[in-house]
């Protein structure tokens, strides 16, 4: 018997040699550097077929005799269609595979974390979408800009509050805000786990590493049971930099704005280890409005290994900053004072001081582990942890509006004739008046802070097979855990020598305060003891799982994604009660489901339509509403939100031309509304509780391209809404201080314009290569009209007979200019980039919410110099 299996086993092997594999292989290089690139894409076009580039940019696939299509992509450049002939046991050679970067192409491939970064270039079946490069990224959004400003010539996105403080912009999605909008780093959800709400501030470095951001509108391509209502925002970061070299920048601009940078990777060596860092300072004495001083700084590590058919890579970002922070006001203080006004600030013994200064330090960390199992199967797992560390700051006690120090001022209390916070006469004349310089209630005043210290663990793992040539399905799991602690510390005394508080029963007085700094809010908070006002804390569980299939041939596909998950909320109350009080665990189930299908109508033209239906779960600030027991759940307890939507498609691409036409029309019911306000009249502080409020949004979207030349490139979009309130919700006004139920009853907001965001927008922008590979100038005109303010639900309930509109602000249009120009020694080059926005200077409102108005930033600007090598 062993003998016969000897002589079998050595058949096989003769066989196996004799019957010679055919293929396609090759080397993928970069046109400008000639360098090879590693991990590029190489598909059979109309399949889910192919491979990426080995270490030294060289690939090697079998197929069977017969003419393909190869596609080549790479993150950042140009694909690449060939026509490849395979003849029978020969692997058809082609050689070294040029490509070019591109400013307005995004590639299929990312370095790491494959199968949990849902891009549209990963699914057939198309969404309405738009890819911001990485060119783009590093030109337009680097410095003294708001990230989101990076995705404004995008259609139906909106960016507000750009004359707030550093990272204090707001975005819009089809007319919904940043807390019902999907935003996604390299696959990780980063919306805040309480309120759903994006802080830029915290996330100011990505600019700096980020690869390219991705806005699927819509229902969009994630698989994940996220809050994507209004669409989901994809960011793709470096990882572990794949080529060896660095940069060096310098950036100046306006307000004394400065910044510097520097990073270095060290390629990936013979034994597949790699090493990449980014070091960044920023400063400014403004942003552009007064009073937005601020400082920080950014800071990236990452650390990648290959072994064989596993890549693994290790992550960490941070970007700890503060900054003064201006918000709404009155149009009578802007023509008295003039648009760069800000009440909030002043100075106290010639220096500069705020009442409102954001201060934040969140450190993320990420492990990513990509498994190629096999030609057809891979697994993509990312652990991920944040621990954010700070706070914002305001007064305790008597605010300066309250404060008479015998001056005529506009706003009225203890303010300069320059309408500036009287800091010097709070700390010599009014707080030494205070009899025993003890704060308590509304007697004196000092500087506190309301800190959110949090700590997010997560994990997304996703794992896809190519179950046969046209079908693969995706399973997969994601889980998140969150503990936050939310208190108030003192900041500054102001020359007092203690502030009296009551918590967990005990009334004593706190003198000790904490430095508003976020490197120093990482260890040095208060404890229990030393916390004033209010000390609470939540913890947030999350398990879901999710999966896709997909069966694609080059006419049509069709998917269908699902997804289903539970998430439990648990309060904790220190403020209220005389020993720690606990909530009740509440679970709540939500769930996705989405399908669509495409149709080749010839090789250039796709027509597709999509369809979902969500099942939210609310956001934790509305399980708890936070009125008298942070405990207590709201009345009546708020159920999921659910939301319908469908949209339909078609584009049409050629080499040098690409149209897309996208209808969309998306329900949101069962929204849960929170809204404070003071009475006019009676000045008291109440918070109202809208349960069952609804909107339709629905509009068209259209998207141009053309490249009629390799140094000329005109894009333009043109999109219009029609976002309305639907129906009638209850409401509850409850007194914020005494939690007293003032009213109640039935509001109708049927036909009432969905305010905050332009409903009607367009654009154009233009790229042109004046000397090829030396001078690129670029220029964007954003053109919005159609714009609502403030919805102001307090002025619909007391409107009887007719439907409630709120204020139509004015159309206006923004003109933005850039510059670069490089010189090249070798491999490395020198680049010089120059931004000017809102050219012209352009007045408008960018801003209106209960409170007042905001102006939008006016001409602002930065130079840099960058040197890469």
């Amino acid at each position: 018997i062993l003998r016969n299996v000897m002589i079998l086993a050595v058949l096989v092997a003769f066989t196996h040699a004799v019957v010679a594999q055919s293929g396609i292989k090759g080397v993928v290089k970069d046109a400008q550097s000639g360098e090879t690139l590693i991990g590029a894409n190489v598909m059979i076009k109309g399949t889910n077929q192919g491979t990426t580039t080995d270490l030294n940019g060289k690939f090697k696939m079998d197929k069977e005799p017969g003419d393909y299509t190869i596609v080549i992509s790479y993150t950042g450049f140009d694909q690449k269609s060939m026509q490849v002939k395979v003849s029978d046991g020969q692997y058809t050679d082609l050689g070294a595979i040029s490509i070019s970067p591109s400013s307005v192409e995004l590639g299929a491939v990312v370095v790491i974390g494959k199968g949990v970064i849902d891009l549209e270039e990963d699914r057939q079946t198309p969404i309405a979408v738009s890819t911001i490069s990485v060119t783009e990224i590093q030109t337009k959004a680097v410095g003294n800009v708001e990230f989101p400003e990076v995705m404004k010539n995008t259609p139906s996105v909106y960016v507000s509050n750009q004359s707030g403080g550093f990272g204090d912009a707001q975005m819009f999605l089809r007319g919904f805000d940043q807390r019902n909008t999907a935003f996604l780093l390299n696959g990780q959800p980063i919306n805040g786990m309480e309120d759903g709400k994006m802080y830029w501030s915290n996330w100011a470095g990505i600019s700096d590493v980020a690869n390219a951001v991705q806005v699927q509108r819509g229902l969009g391509s994630s698989k994940l049971a996220i809050s994507s209502v209004g669409g989901t925002v994809n960011i793709v970061t470096k990882a572990t930099d794949l080529q060896k070299g660095g940069f060096a920048r310098a950036m100046v601009g306006n307000d004394t704005y400065l910044k510097g940078t520097v990073a270095y990777n060290t390629g990936v060596n013979e034994n597949g280890w790699g090493f990449s860092i980014m070091m960044d300072y920023w400063q400014a004495e403004n942003k552009w409005a007064k009073g937005t001083k601020g400082q920080g700084q950014n800071y990236f590590v990452s650390v990648g290994k290959i072994l064989g058919q596993h890549k693994f890579n290790f992550l960490l970002l941070g970007s700890p900053q503060w900054h003064g922070q201006n918000y709404t006001k009155s149009p009578e203080l802007y023509e008295k004072y003039g648009l760069k006004y800000n009440n909030n600030w002043g100075e106290l013994d010639g220096d500069f001081l705020t009442i409102r200064k954001n201060y934040y330090h969140k450190p993320i960390m990420n492990l990513n582990w990509d498994w190629d199992i096999s030609s057809k199967a891979s697994l993509s797992t990312v652990l991920y942890g944040s621990f954010g560390r700070g706070g914002g700051t305001g007064t305790l006690g008597n605010g300066p509006g309250y404060i008479d120090n015998g001056i005529d001022s506009e706003p009225e209390g203890a303010f300069t004739v320059d309408g500036l916070v009287d800091w010097d006469y709070i700390v010599n004349e009014y707080n030494p008046s205070i009899e025993g310089g003890i704060s308590s209630g509304y007697d004196g005043t000092v500087l506190r802070s309301s800190v959110n210290n949090h700590a997010w663990y997560g994990l997304v793992t996703n794992f896809e097979i190519e179950a046969t040539e046209n079908l693969t399905v995706n399973i997969g799991a994601d889980v998140r855990m969150y503990r936050g602690d939310h208190f108030r510390q003192l900041v500054d005394l102001l020359g007092l020598s203690g502030r009296e508080t009551t918590l967990l029963g005990n009334t004593h007085v706190v003198s000790k305060t904490f430095d508003a700094n976020p490197w120093a809010s990482l260890s040095n908070f208060a404890s229990e003891e030393d916390r004033v006002d209010y000390d609470y804390s939540e913890n947030l569980n999350y398990q879901g799982v999710f999966g896709q299939a997909e069966y694609a041939t080059e006419l049509f596909s069709v998917f269908v994604q699902g997804a289903v998950s539970n998430q439990s909320y648990e309060r904790e109350d220190r403020t209220n009660f005389e020993t720690i009080k606990t909530s009740e665990k509440v679970n709540k189930i939500g769930y996705n489901i989405k399908g669509g299908a495409s149709y080749s109508i010839t090789e250039n033209q796709k027509v597709f339509v999509n369809s979902g239906y969500y099942s939210r779960q609310p956001f934790l600030d509305n399980v708890f509403p936070t009125y008298g027991d942070y405990t207590q759940l709201a009345d009546p307890e708020v159920d999921n939100e659910n939301i319908f939507g469908i949209e339909a498609g078609y584009n049409y691409t050629i080499d040098n031309f690409f149209v897309n036409v996208n209808l969309y029309y998306t329900t949101w019911e069962n929204r849960f509304l929170d809204i404070n306000g003071t009475d006019p009249v009676t000045q008291v502080e109440y918070r109202t509780l809208y349960t069952d409020i609804a909107e339709n949004h629905q509009g068209i979207e259209v998207d141009v391209r053309y490249k009629p030349t390799t140094t000329f490139m005109v894009r333009g979009y043109a999109t219009y809404g029609e976002w309305k309130y639907d129906g009638s919700t209850p409401f509850k006004k409850y007194n914020t201080d005494t939690n007293e139920l003032i009213d109640e009853g039935d509001v109708d907001f049927s036909g009432t314009m969905v305010g905050q965001a332009p409903q009607v927008t367009a654009g154009i922008g233009i790229t042109a290569d004046v000397l090829p590979n030396k001078l690129t100038v670029d220029a964007d005109l954003n053109n919005y009209a159609k714009f609502y303010g403030y919805v102001d639900e307090e002025a619909a309930i007391a409107t009887e007979d007719e439907t409630y509109q709120p204020e139509r602000l004015n159309d206006f249009a923004l003109i933005d200019f850039g510059a670069t120009y490089k010189i090249i020694f070798g491999s490395d080059i020198l680049s010089f980039r120059a931004n000017i926005y809102n050219i012209l200077n352009a007045e408008y409102v960018s801003q209106q919410d209960q409170y007042g108005i905001l102006y939008g930033a006016g001409t602002t600007w930065n130079f840099s110099v960058k040197y890469n090598f």
